[in-house]
C-alpha cells in the first residue's frame, strides 16, 4: 500500500484502501495543482509584461462562445418581414459593391485617359511647366490628412473583451417594410403620442394596467366593463372610439390568472388611414413597482427610450412600433430612462433612474477617450435606481388591421409566431 509519484507531472496516485491516507493524497494532490497553475500564471504574467502582443492575442483567443456568437442568418439579399438577415452587414456588403464597382469604373477611365495622353505627349512636353505652388499646395493637404488621421486613431477605442450591445438603427429600415407600413415609417416628424389603455372583459388587474399606462407619457386609462346589463364594446369600437378623439395608439392588456398575460398594440393612425398594425406580445415575469428592492417613485417627465439588439426587418418593426409610443423629445431633467433590450427574442422591459452619487476612495475617475481624466467628473459616480414595473415580452403575431378579427385581405397576417421557429436555438426572429 501507498502511493506512487509518476514523472509526467505533480498528481499523485489515490488508490489505497486507508481512508485518511486517501484525505492526505487528495491534499497533497490539490496543494500540488494549485502550486503549478500559480506558477504557470505567473510565468505568463512574465512573458506577456515583456511582449504585450502575447496577452491580446490569448484574450482574442480565450473569447466565450455563447449562443449569440453561433448566430445564423439566412442567405441571400432578401429584407422582407420574416426574413432573418441582419440589415447592417447587408447594408455594408451592397456599399462595399457599390464602392468596388465605383473603383473598377474609376480605373477603367484612367486607362483611357493614360491611352489619351500617350498621344497628346509629343506635342506637349515643351509647353508643360512645373508648377512650386501646386506641389507645396499639395504637400500641405498631405500633411493635413496625416494629422486627421493620427487624430482618429488616438481617439480610436480598443475593443472591449465584453462588447455592449448595439443599439438598434432604424435607418437601415428596408423599402419593403416600408411599402408594407407607411404610417409608421414616414419621413414626417411622429404626431405627439396619446395613448388609450384598457383591458379585457371581466379583468381584474386594473391595478397593474394603471401601472401599464404610468409608463407611457400622455396616457389614460379605462376601465372596461363587463357587467351583465352592460354593452360589451368590442375591441374595433374601442378603436373607433379612440380614434374619433385623438387618440394614437390602443392598448388591450389581457388577463390570465390574475396577472398580465398578454399586449396588443392597436397603432390607430390619422384620419382618413385605416388603423392597423397590430403587434401581440406575450407578457412574463411581470413584476410591479413596490415589489422591487430598493425602488424608486416615477415622476411626471418624459423618458428617454433605449432600444437595444433589434437588428431585422421583424426586429426594427417592433422598436418602431414601441417608439412611437413615447415623445421624440424627452426631459433629461427627469432622468429617467425605458430600455426595451432584445436578446434570443424575449424583450426585457426596464424602467430606471439615473442616480449621482460621491465616489468612493477605492474608485478610480472617470477617463476620456484618450485616457485622461474628465473634467468637472472628479469623485462623480452614477448609478441605476430601478422604478418598475419590470417584464419581458415577446412578439406573437403581427396582423394587418385590428387585431385577428379586424384583418382582411390575402396579407391580413403579416407574420405569426409558430414553435417550429425554435427548433434551431442559434435562429431568431428580431
Amino acid at each position: 500500500m501507498g502511493f506512487a509519484r509518476t514523472g509526467g507531472g505533480p498528481s499523485l496516485s489515490k488508490k489505497t484502501s486507508n481512508k485518511l491516507r486517501r484525505k492526505d493524497l487528495y491534499v497533497q494532490n490539490k496543494k500540488a495543482a494549485n502550486k503549478a497553475r500559480h506558477e504557470e500564471r505567473h510565468r505568463r504574467r512574465r512573458e506577456e509584461n515583456k511582449d504585450p502582443e502575447l496577452r491580446k492575442e490569448r484574450l482574442a483567443k480565450n473569447q466565450t462562445i455563447t449562443i449569440e456568437k453561433k448566430r445564423v442568418w439566412d442567405e441571400g439579399d432578401d429584407d422582407s418581414l420574416g426574413a432573418v438577415v441582419d440589415l447592417a452587414a447587408l447594408k455594408r456588403r451592397k456599399l462595399e459593391e457599390e464602392a468596388a464597382a465605383a473603383e473598377q469604373g474609376d480605373e477603367d477611365m484612367e486607362e483611357d485617359d493614360d491611352e489619351e495622353g500617350d498621344d497628346q505627349r509629343d506635342d506637349d512636353v515643351d509647353s508643360m511647366l512645373g508648377s512650386d505652388d501646386d506641389e507645396a499646395e499639395d504637400d500641405e493637404d498631405d500633411e493635413e490628412d496625416r494629422k486627421e488621421k493620427a487624430q482618429r486613431k488616438r481617439a480610436q477605442r480598443q475593443p472591449s473583451v465584453a462588447p455592449s450591445t448595439t443599439s438598434t438603427n432604424l435607418d437601415l429600415t428596408p423599402d419593403s417594410l416600408m411599402r408594407q407600413f407607411p404610417n409608421l415609417f414616414t419621413d414626417e416628424p411622429p404626431p405627439m403620442p396619446k395613448i388609450l389603455v384598457t383591458t379585457s372583459l371581466n379583468a381584474t388587474i386594473h391595478k397593474e394596467a394603471q401601472e401599464i399606462a404610468a409608463v407611457l407619457p400622455n396616457s389614460e386609462y379605462i376601465r372596461r366593463s363587463g357587467h351583465r346589463w352592460g354593452h360589451k364594446y368590442s375591441v374595433r369600437e374601442i378603436a373607433k372610439f379612440a380614434k374619433n378623439r385623438g387618440y394614437t395608439t390602443l392598448i388591450v392588456v389581457h388577463e390570465d390568472l390574475k396577472r398580465p398575460h398578454a399586449l396588443s398594440v392597436i397603432h390607430l393612425n390619422g384620419e382618413d388611414v385605416p388603423p392597423g398594425p397590430t403587434l401581440t406580445y406575450s407578457v412574463r415575469n411581470y413584476l410591479p413597482g413596490k415589489a422591487l428592492l430598493g425602488h424608486g417613485n416615477p415622476t411626471n417627465h418624459y423618458p428617454e427610450l433605449l432600444l437595444n439588439n433589434f437588428k431585422t426587418p421583424l426586429g426594427l418593426l417592433a422598436a418602431k412600433s414601441m417608439e412611437t409610443m413615447f415623445p421624440s423629445k424627452p426631459e433629461i431633467v427627469g432622468r429617467q430612462v425605458v430600455t426595451l433590450h432584445n436578446q434570443r427574442d424575449y424583450i426585457f422591459f426596464r424602467r430606471h433612474r439615473y442616480v449621482f452619487r460621491e465616489a468612493k476612495s477605492t474608485e478610480k475617475n472617470v477617463v476620456d477617450v484618450d485616457g485622461s481624466e474628465m473634467k468637472g467628473m472628479q469623485g462623480i459616480r452614477a448609478g441605476l435606481q430601478e422604478i418598475g414595473p419590470r417584464m419581458t415580452l415577446k412578439l406573437r403575431r403581427v396582423d394587418k388591421g385590428i387585431g385577428r378579427a379586424g384583418s382582411e385581405g390575402d396579407d391580413a397576417l403579416k407574420w405569426e409566431w409558430k414553435a417550429k421557429m425554435e427548433k434551431k436555438r442559434t435562429r431568431f426572429n428580431l
